[in-house]
């Protein structure tokens, strides 16, 4: 999906990355990070959103948790929207500032004390239960705690494992009874996801959930409520923050902009007219051939691989050649993942890529690709490299998928 991007705008991480795996440093199935990338990322969309009048709350689940670009990207953008109560350990171990915690995951009630005294700018409930914990467990804190409403989204417009919240039919008999309790403030609203881009074009748009947003919030402040936010995650890059802005949103939660890898950076970055997208690709997934079929289909070792990855090929390096990668259904394990068979002239031309020439493929060669991912739900491993930006790259670090060194 984001091949030809990384090519095109970093290809010095696909170099770095493929000298690394050559060379033993990182093994097979290693998502290999831009460490300058991602913090320019983040400079980027702090400046937009500053422009704009947004708040951001940065997210991390899609490259691993890891501290490292954690402390980078905090530098830009202080507060981060926590997927759920491990994450938000983490980041708060590596420096940074509670923004939202509770959306997507809810905060398990046994968690409450140790996160709420993070002192979250807000927390995100979707029932009068986890309202009455909230309130509950912040007044014995001693503070009142504000809370985003999470609304139900709109039919067809909810990704499964991800229902839930409040009906915007049920909002005014939910605030009523959240007005009662004395250790929680009705702050605002959010919903997920609220934009998306068109799969053929890129274009961002908002979906039905975002116009459920707004008319929450309007039903808050008809109830008296100020100074409302309402948090509009999904697809938050410099492309959309205009968006967002436009909308009335007052908040989006980055996460693939910091790595370059929303929808609209799968674009041809050499066509002008389509949207802009000044994130530049931020990680490589690097793994080797670990056996090639009788008839010629590489296997190469898995683990890293994602199912709304929308993989479409591989780079091999050493010979350039690039091949297709054969679909897999979402519930098989991926211990391999097959290519197609190469060219079996041996003077094929290669990809042009710059990486050489020729199909012959070998086990223990090493293969890059760049696609969608959420690297806190592989078994991969993260090494960060720094130095890119001044044509002087470096190993940092390598990580497991949650963050923790190796």
């Amino acid at each position: 999906m984001f091949l030809d991007s990384l090519l095109a705008r970093n290809p010095g991480l696909a170099e770095a990355a493929a000298d690394l795996h050559r060379r033993g440093e990182i093994p097979p199935d290693t998502y290999v990070m831009d460490l300058d990338a991602v913090a320019a990322n983040a400079a980027l969309l702090a400046a937009e959103a500053e422009r704009l009048g947004l708040g951001l709350w940065f997210v991390v689940k899609q490259f691993g948790r890891n501290p490292e670009l954690i402390e980078a990207v905090s530098r830009a953008i202080p507060a981060y929207a926590a997927i759920d109560a491990d994450e938000a350990r983490t980041l708060h171990a590596a420096g940074a500032r509670a923004g939202n915690l509770g959306h997507l995951v809810q905060i398990p009630h046994r968690a409450l004390p140790e996160l709420l005294a993070l002192r979250p700018e807000t927390v995100t409930v979707y029932d009068l239960d986890n309202a009455r914990a909230v309130s509950e467990h912040a007044l014995r804190l001693g503070f009142v705690q504000d809370v985003l409403v999470r609304l139900e989204g709109a039919e067809g417009a909810v990704y499964p494992g991800q229902e839930g919240g409040v009906p915007l039919r049920g909002l005014d008999a939910f605030a009523e009874a959240a007005e009662r309790l004395e250790g929680v403030r009705l702050a605002g609203v959010t919903a997920f996801p609220c934009v998306l881009c068109d799969p053929a074009t890129g274009v961002p748009a908002p979906t039905p959930n975002f116009d459920i947003a707004l008319k929450g919030r309007d039903v808050l402040a008809a109830r008296g409520h100020s100074g409302l936010k309402l948090s509009a995650p999904s697809a938050t890059s410099v492309a959309t923050l205009p968006l967002l802005a436009r909308l009335g949103a007052t908040h989006g939660e980055p996460g693939h902009a910091l790595t370059g890898t929303t929808p609209l950076h799968a674009l041809d970055p050499t066509q002008p007219e389509k949207p802009a997208q000044p994130e530049k690709p931020a990680y490589v997934y690097v793994t080797e051939v670990a056996h090639t079929l009788a008839d010629g289909r590489p296997a190469l070792f898995g683990g890293g691989f994602y199912p709304r990855s929308h993989l479409k090929s591989a780079l091999l390096p050493r010979t350039g050649a690039r091949l297709a990668v054969r679909g897999a259904p979402a519930e098989n394990i991926d211990y391999y993942r097959l290519l197609e068979a190469p060219d079996p002239d041996p003077g094929g031309s290669g990809s042009g890529s710059g990486f050489g020439s020729g199909s012959g493929v070998r086990a223990g060669d090493t293969a890059l690709l760049a696609f969608r991912t959420q690297v806190f739900v592989t078994r991969s491993t993260v090494a960060v490299v720094a130095g890119l930006a001044a044509g002087a790259p470096r190993l940092t670090g390598l990580y497991d998928a949650r963050g923790r060194a190796l």
